[in-house]
């Protein structure tokens, strides 16, 4: 799709408006956003698809973690002119039709408290398991840097493990 440039005046600046082409969970997407403007904002304003949480905005927490091209990546740290024709997979889309072995495995764990970044913790593991669909506890440890306020770390472990078919206590 031809990106289309438009103008638009706002609180005296001038945007730079231009139509991005997307495939978002396997559906194609276009949108008419600035350049700048980060993919977080783009999928939670602009397509509707809240899962994908705000958390810090710097991409240190992790809340916001999507899959672009299959690995996962902070949304609110990439310009949407970085992603033009990007294969972009969000909560919503790790699994259609059918529960995901990792949200069955938080369910059992009984991973979440508040919630909040476990969409984020989900992406990030399910990506992990696609690399090293057996990894170990070093593993797991090295690729899950998402932050979790209420602590669930251990129960984080413990999923990813009986997701990858895996038995023993996580610590």
């Amino acid at each position: 799709m031809p990106r289309e440039c438009i103008a638009a005046w706002i609180g005296g600046y001038t945007l730079a408006m231009e139509t991005y082409a997307l495939t978002v969970n396997g559906e194609s997407k276009a949108v008419a956003v600035d350049g700048d403007t980060p993919l977080l904002w783009v999928l939670r304003d602009h397509l509707g698809l809240t899962g994908t949480k705000f958390g810090c905005g710097a991409g240190l927490c992790g809340a916001c973690t999507v899959h672009i091209e299959g690995q996962p990546v902070r949304s609110c740290s990439v310009p949407i002119r970085a992603l033009a024709h990007a294969k972009i997979t969000t909560i919503e889309g790790l699994s259609v039709g059918r529960s995901h072995p990792l949200q069955l495995a938080w369910i059992a764990e009984q991973v979440p408290q508040c919630g909040y970044c476990q969409s984020g913790m989900l992406m990030a593991a399910a990506a992990l398991l696609r690399n090293k669909p057996r990894p170990t506890e070093e593993d797991i440890n090295a690729a899950m840097t998402n932050l979790c306020r209420c602590g669930t770390y251990p129960r984080v472990r413990r999923a990813i493990l009986r997701a990858s078919g895996q038995t023993g206590s996580a610590s």
